[in-house]
């Protein structure tokens, strides 16, 4: 029984550790092709190993274009993020309270029209939205991708009312009978105690903002407003792609996700698994 555990282990762990190298080759693969010249790029994409080690790519590509380096473009990104992170956070707590701890007419009504807007595509309301916002003048600016964050989204009401319905009914009252209204038990019993939601919403929030492509597409017109995710593609051109410098920044593109992950993966990770209230 011992050998065969023992063999169990190994052929698991080598097993492990074959699949992880699949899985993270593209990543090894453009960290390493970030450190090649572009002209060695594909010609050399089965190799690892940069026959010839460069730091031009970096150099190059953080210059950016027009006149507006990419320190602008991560700038523009962080804003972005960072407002998508905070609106979500508040937007959906607000939700989740409301349809959680508060009766209301019609409560489980608008609940279930909340819940169904999670089956209709996203494309679908990429047209009217977009003549709406280009009949206010908002295109061209951060107000259509940084105002529609404060309405917040379904699954993520959904996901912060699982935490709110694990907290004893007994705490509100106890707290209405000391006098506290709706906002004290919002701000000061419910928040306090949802804390893994709130974090793992709002990582998630700040990565998918991170690396919107799409809403950037439509909605900016102007080099100096662009996030990373959408400058990458002015690498691209009618001659061609400098892929180099492109990979360069892709690389420098991943460092926040990968801090901000580290950082906080156990509030991550706690809050999808949606535990409970603990203490």
């Amino acid at each position: 029984m011992r050998l065969k555990r023992k063999i169990f282990r190994v052929v698991y762990h080598i097993f492990m550790i074959v699949f992880s190298f699949l899985m993270l080759y593209p990543l090894l693969w453009m960290v390493a092709s970030s450190f090649k010249p572009t002209s060695e790029v594909m010609t050399t994409a089965n190799s690892l190993i940069p026959e010839t080690f460069t730091l031009e790519n970096y150099i190059t590509g953080w210059q950016g274009f027009a006149r507006y380096t990419f320190a602008t473009f991560f700038k523009n990104s962080l804003f972005l993020a960072t407002v998508k992170a905070v609106a979500d956070v508040v937007a959906n707590a607000l939700r989740a309270f409301g349809f959680s701890r508060i009766r209301f007419a019609g409560r489980k009504f608008w609940f279930a029209l909340m819940i169904s807007t999670m089956c209709l595509p996203g494309m679908v309301l990429r047209v009217p939205t977009y003549l709406m916002y280009n009949s206010w003048g908002w295109v061209g600016t951060f107000l259509p991708m940084v105002v529609r964050c404060w309405f917040g989204n379904a699954f993520d009401t959904f996901l912060i009312m699982q935490f709110m319905k694990n907290i004893p009914k007994e705490m509100d009252e106890a707290a209405e009978i000391d006098g506290c209204g709706y906002w004290r038990l919002f701000t000061q019993i419910s928040l306090p105690l949802i804390k893994p939601a709130l974090a793992s919403v709002a990582i998630m929030s700040f990565i998918g903002a991170w690396g919107d492509f799409y809403s950037s597409l439509l909605y900016l017109n102007k080099t100096k407003y662009y996030p990373v995710a959408y400058a990458l593609k002015l690498f691209e051109s009618e001659i061609g792609v400098n892929y180099g410098p492109m990979l360069a920044m892709s690389v420098l593109s991943l460092v926040p996700i990968m801090i901000l992950f580290f950082v906080f993966q156990k509030q991550l990770i706690e809050g999808i698994s949606t535990t409970g209230v603990k203490g």
